[in-house]
């Protein structure tokens, strides 16, 4: 006879789940991916790396460093930056745009030392030599070198002719131009080196460009001459009109000298005649009233009496006075 034993048949087995069921092996689950999501970008933030034709510049708290050394690199998470800069050589274009067949007038025509017109295009190939100057001494270290190629090469191209310039005379010009550049990006210091600079093309310019020019070459020599007219009139005015102010500060000199003159003559008549007053006054005034009178009324008879009416004399002014 087979007897089944079961040592648990008729007791209650307790209940294994959770008091909350499913939530804290899910918030657990939550957790650690949460960390490894928090590890995997601290470990992502906290390597870079560069290659052979590059080199970094780790920036820590605004202190910029170079890095030079290809590889794998570490860096502190959020506190160091890197930017990293391309040391192999590069190339820009002056008077064309490189790779196309697109010209820039503004920039390849040029004067020559014999008065002439020439279309030069040049390519400019640098490379940079300090990539922490390269980012941080100027806002735009291949810009500065652009311009001053493009100084140097209209300087350089206007002390020769024509003719040596589309023939003969490129390598000497390439030479003093590259000459020239590389003293003064050594001076600029921005972490750029000039390798190389080469004439690509060389010709005169087209028929409607040369006419512009002309036209503009007349319009300044048109105010060269508006303004050399009015310099010339200037000069043919201004002796004549210094000359008519002086001649008119000469003849007011004259008038206020007359009239001090002539008030010096009446102060000294006045005066003359206030001695004379002051030595015989009734004389001297019936003398005034004389010549007054005769001033006011020429040519009267004056009769004079005396004290008890009798007529003493009776004369003409006029005869009087002759």
């Amino acid at each position: 006879m087979k007897v089944d034993f079961n040592p648990f048949a008729g007791a209650k087995m307790p209940d294994m789940k959770p008091a909350g069921g499913k939530k804290p092996r899910m918030g657990r689950t939550a957790a650690i991916v949460a960390a490894v999501a928090a590890v995997a970008v601290l470990g992502f933030n906290s390597v870079y790396s560069i290659n052979e034709q590059e080199n970094a510049v780790v920036t820590t708290l605004g202190s910029p460093q170079a890095v030079t050394t290809p590889g794998l690199h570490f860096k502190i998470p959020f506190i160091q930056q890197v930017r990293r800069v391309d040391m192999t050589i590069k190339g820009l274009g002056i008077g064309y745009v490189p790779g196309t067949s697109e010209s820039i007038p503004d920039e390849s025509l040029m004067i020559t030392s014999d008065y002439n017109f020439v279309n030069v295009d040049f390519f400019v190939e640098y490379r940079v030599t300090d990539p922490v100057k390269f980012l941080y001494s100027s806002q735009q270290p291949e810009m500065i070198l652009k311009t001053l190629a493009q100084s140097y090469i209209r300087d350089t191209i206007g002390m020769y002719p024509v003719d040596e310039i589309i023939t003969t005379g490129k390598s000497q010009i390439q030479s003093e131009i590259k000459e020239k550049i590389m003293a003064r990006m050594e001076a600029e210091d921005v972490g750029v080196q000039l390798v190389n600079i080469t004439i690509q093309d060389a010709e005169p310019p087209t028929a409607e460009v040369l006419t512009a020019f002309k036209e503009v070459e007349t319009a300044k020599q048109g105010k060269e001459t508006a303004v050399n007219n009015a310099n010339k009139y200037r000069s043919e005015q201004l002796p004549a009109a210094e000359a008519q102010a002086d001649q008119i500060v000469q003849q007011a000199e004259g008038e206020r000298q007359a009239r001090i003159n002539e008030a010096s003559g009446q102060v000294a008549r006045f005066e003359s005649m206030y001695a004379e007053y002051m030595q015989y006054p009734l004389i001297t005034k019936q003398r005034m009233y004389y010549e007054a009178m005769e001033e006011l009324l020429p040519g009267m008879k004056v009769v004079i009496q005396s004290e008890d009416g009798e007529t003493l004399n009776m004369f003409n002014m006029d005869a009087a006075q002759g």
